[in-house]
């Protein structure tokens, strides 16, 4: 039975879950330092820009801080594959082809963290073209939905670092006011001198 191409693919930041996904298109197993709400963002660039369009993900600024490796990585697991060579360069659901290769049983089949592993020699560069054409007609996202998908843009990091930096600041400064505070009740002796009202100390 032939798998039709994904068509209902939201854009903009809205698209988090698809209403069709089902539970388990999100059995891929997270890489160590990502978060799902990551994966999803990944899922979204690697429609837009292509599997293995690493620079073209890390020029977009959608994954700040995220190396190659590690988005490659997390693809082999959203794929359940190994091997991405057969998908370089196609806009395709990750997540879809995963659910798919959850699912393929049998004796010639081997996995490693999940993912299906090649146990035959290295693929011919005919038969990584082959597979690829069928993978486009199979699973290829209509252009004009892939196009359309707007990646979300985080602030800058140092942006964000010096924002961090700022309020440090703040709270340095009104730590050193309470503290101040403190010391000046101790001398007083209670806190009824501090705000005015004379008490003996007990």
């Amino acid at each position: 039975m032939a798998i039709e191409a994904p068509r209902s693919m939201p854009t903009g930041q809205r698209n988090v879950v698809r209403s069709n996904d089902s539970a388990s298109l999100w059995n891929c197993t997270l890489s160590p330092g990502w978060t799902r709400s990551e994966v999803q963002v990944l899922r979204q660039a690697l429609i837009k820009l292509g599997i293995g369009n690493w620079m073209k993900i890390i020029e977009s600024e959608c994954l700040p801080g995220k190396t190659i490796a590690q988005m490659n990585l997390q693809t082999q697991r959203m794929l359940g594959q190994q091997s991405t060579a057969e998908f370089n360069g196609l806009h395709v659901d990750a997540l879809q082809i995963g659910q798919i290769n959850e699912m393929r049983q049998g004796p010639e089949i081997r996995r490693k963290n999940n993912c299906i592993v090649n146990t035959g020699g290295k693929l011919t560069r005919e038969e990584v073209e082959r597979r690829r054409k069928e993978h486009r007609a199979k699973f290829e996202v209509a252009e004009d939905v892939w196009t359309s998908i707007v990646l979300p843009r985080p602030d800058n990091p140092l942006v964000l670092l010096d924002r961090k930096r700022e309020e440090l600041k703040s709270l340095v400064k009104e730590l050193d006011n309470v503290v101040a505070r403190i010391a000046a009740i101790e001398q007083t002796g209670s806190l009824d001198q501090a705000t005015g009202t004379k008490r003996p100390r007990e």
